[in-house]
């Protein structure tokens, strides 16, 4: 239940690029100002492939951090008033686009095992 600020890295490359083409050098939080929980990334992960996430996961108390910050949120205002900059991907949008990657890779692997089988036929 924790949550966080997930933000695209591209968005935040995007951020850095506008910030060095600053004449002076200042101090900017880049974040997306919006909050999921860890809950709700594995629920869109997992619908989003169309599984049902509750019959895959667990929660394990021993991995919990015993000082956890609960809720963490930034604050983007000024890189938005100085550099023009804001996150152009939602949270949806990146969780979709990191399963759609890893489905990618894992079909790849599946292939190039298919493929080496064949050729030891």
């Amino acid at each position: 239940d924790a949550r966080r600020d997930w933000g695209f890295a591209g968005d935040y490359v995007r951020a850095m690029w506008l910030m060095l083409q600053q004449d002076h050098a200042e101090d900017y939080v880049i974040a997306t100002g919006v909050s999921h929980s860890v809950r709700d990334l594995v629920e869109i992960a997992f619908g989003h492939v169309g599984l049902d996430w509750q019959r895959y996961v667990r929660m394990d108390p021993t991995l919990l951090r015993p000082a956890e910050v609960d809720h963490l949120i930034g604050d983007a205002s000024k890189a938005t008033r100085v550099l023009g900059w804001k996150p152009t991907v939602t949270f949806q949008q990146l969780v979709a686009m990191m399963v759609d990657a890893d489905v990618a890779r894992l079909s790849g692997a599946a292939d190039r095992r298919v493929a080496a089988v064949r050729e030891i036929q």
